[in-house]
């Protein structure tokens, strides 16, 4: 990363924090884990009700739209690590099978990097192991 690039990084980050300071002091130390102890997974009728046909009947259904979901957290990589977790809950309960979620997240290294595809493959053993014994 080059020192231009910190900088512009370093000054996007403090005006981020800036701004969730503004909007609600609390903000700015929400640990979003706390969201995956509250709700593990939403029940499938609820995540159809929320991303699936019932607001958009004539678009993607919730297990696309969980998919799709995934593929843009994990090009966000370990930023968005509990949110990876919770997506790929969501989206086998919504249908999506556990083929199909490594094959999203494969597909998404082209885009992400091997890091990137890396952590999110583990998150989905792990997340699948934890299905296997439910």
């Amino acid at each position: 990363m080059t020192d231009v690039f910190s900088k512009l990084f370093a000054q996007m980050i403090q005006q981020g924090q800036e701004m969730a300071r503004a909007f609600n002091p609390a903000l700015e130390n929400i640990d979003t884990r706390a969201f995956e102890k509250m709700m593990p997974v939403m029940p499938a009728d609820l995540l159809e009700m929320w991303f699936g046909k019932t607001f958009n009947r004539e678009g993607l259904d919730a297990r696309t739209r969980f998919l799709v979901t995934l593929t843009a957290l994990v090009v966000q990589g370990s930023f968005a690590e509990p949110q990876i977790r919770l997506t790929i809950r969501h989206a086998l309960e919504a249908g999506a099978t556990k083929r199909e979620v490594a094959e999203v997240i494969y597909q998404t290294s082209v885009f992400a990097g091997l890091p990137a595809m890396q952590k999110a493959l583990e998150i989905a053993q792990e997340v699948f192991s934890q299905e296997d014994e439910a």
